[in-house]
């Protein structure tokens, strides 16, 4: 019987416009304006830039040198290099993290369809009247994850790869022409000042913490997904290379939409620290006071959800493939039982910012977290993707060995040779070190 060939992006054009699809979304759009804030502004970012470039880049090479080796999902790409069965969890750690992370991602991506859908019709509604309503946020919770299972069940080539194509260009030029709108509104510059103006006196550990784990979350280090993407590459892809332009464009969305958030918000006289109801909260009243201001609105929460389904495409891929891969189910098959599971389980998350008088309050302790939403987000999205990048990393670098993922690297780019050595003391000391610093330091 002749072996099944393995899906693949056709280019490499569609290789790093859908792996920046993965990475781009409501990390860099929503979530990276309010931690900005809570950290301080400018000073935030430039700690967040070094964290990218100190241990982002050099762990999303950890994935798909490990991906693209083995041309498997997390956990059969764990298992080909080793066999020891203990090391099969971290790649099911990685897979559970990404599903669990859709389950409450879609319900933020539900509230972008939503307010699209309220500005275009001019209906009045704030944040936390729209997420209270719960045929509101499960419904167009629903809706969202139909359109990421409908994307997913087309496969790479004629889903992720193809509406890659089609979104990520029009998400920039979206971003541009708000950058410009806001930039051009009056007091404008102070929030430029807040945003570019570092104060080097203001550095704390909170700070450093905010930083890393914003480039986690924004880079998908933690969840594998980079793992199964890089499974989909050929192996005449040059992965530093595309790598870098990956983490490049990902970095360049969350910069260039503070360039959107800050100066609005300044010129209108509202407060950046807002928490994550930041965008939803504040902009729609900046665009009610800007002329074609629906226009605006329009066209930002297009944006956003954008973001939001090209992350949740491949926060889906990884279960999904995961079934392809070792369960032998058919793609269709597998989307439908993931994605009707994400709904299950997304519904407390929906019900939990007012929806629901106990998943709303229920209280975890131990980590300090109130809100059924919360309390996912802060297990998932902090805890799980800080453990998954640490283990992955120590297993890339000490179980399969640092120099034979180098040496996998190397294929399509003979030059990474020359910074192996380097590449190399990062993912077997200095990325596990700093990792497991952060994980203490939220329990102290």
């Amino acid at each position: 019987m002749q072996k099944k060939k393995r899906a693949s992006f056709g280019s490499t054009l569609g290789f790093i416009l859908a792996t920046s699809g993965a990475a781009v979304g409501l990390g860099n759009i929503q979530r990276f304006p309010y931690v900005t804030a809570e950290g301080g502004g400018a000073i935030f970012v430039f700690i967040y830039l070094c964290c990218i470039a100190i241990i982002g880049i050099p762990l999303m090479l950890v994935e798909f040198s490990l991906g693209r080796h083995a041309q498997k999902n997390p956990v059969c790409a764990i298992e080909k290099v080793s066999k020891v069965s203990i090391f099969k969890s971290i790649g099911f750690l990685g897979i559970f993290t990404a599903f669990f992370i859709l389950t409450y991602y879609a319900v933020v991506g539900g509230w972008t369809l939503g307010f699209i859908v309220s500005i275009i019709f001019n209906v009045k509604t704030d944040i936390h009247t729209f997420a209270a309503n719960p045929i509101y946020s499960i419904g167009y919770m629903c809706l969202f994850l139909a359109i990421v299972m409908l994307i997913v069940i087309k496969g790479i080539k004629r889903g992720i790869e193809k509406y890659s194509k089609i979104l990520m260009p029009i998400l920039v030029i979206i971003i541009l022409l708000l950058i410009i709108r806001s930039l051009t509104l009056p007091g404008s510059l102070e929030g430029v000042k807040y945003y570019l103006k570092p104060d080097f006196s203001e550095i704390n550990t909170r700070i450093f913490l905010l930083a890393l784990g914003q480039a986690f979350f924004s880079l998908c280090i933690g969840e594998a997904v980079l793992v199964t993407y890089g499974s989909y590459a050929s192996k005449s892809e040059n992965m530093p290379r595309s790598g870098l332009f990956i983490s490049l464009f990902d970095t360049l969305i969350a910069i260039l939409s503070g360039f959107i958030i800050f100066p609005a918000i300044f010129s209108f006289k509202e407060l950046p620290t807002q928490g994550v109801g930041l965008i939803f909260y504040v902009l729609p009243k900046i665009f009610e006071k800007m002329p074609f201001g629906n226009v605006f609105g329009v066209l930002f929460f297009i944006l956003l959800a954008f973001a939001a389904i090209t992350t949740g495409i491949a926060l889906l891929e990884m279960p999904v493939a995961y079934l392809i891969d070792a369960k032998k189910f058919s793609r269709k098959k597998a989307v439908w039982i993931m994605g009707f599971l994400a709904f299950l389980i997304a519904i407390p998350s929906a019900l939990s910012k007012g929806g629901n008088t106990f998943f709303t309050n229920i209280y975890f302790k131990l980590i300090g977290q109130r809100g059924f939403y919360d309390i996912m987000d802060f297990i998932w999205g902090n805890l799980a993707m800080a453990l998954g990048g640490a283990l992955l990393s120590i297993f890339v670098g000490w179980v399969w060995g640092a120099r034979k993922a180098a040496n996998e690297l190397k294929i399509g780019c003979k030059r990474f040779e020359i910074f192996q050595n380097v590449w190399i003391g990062i993912v077997k000391f200095i990325a596990p070190i700093v990792i497991f610093i952060i994980l203490l330091s939220l329990f102290i």
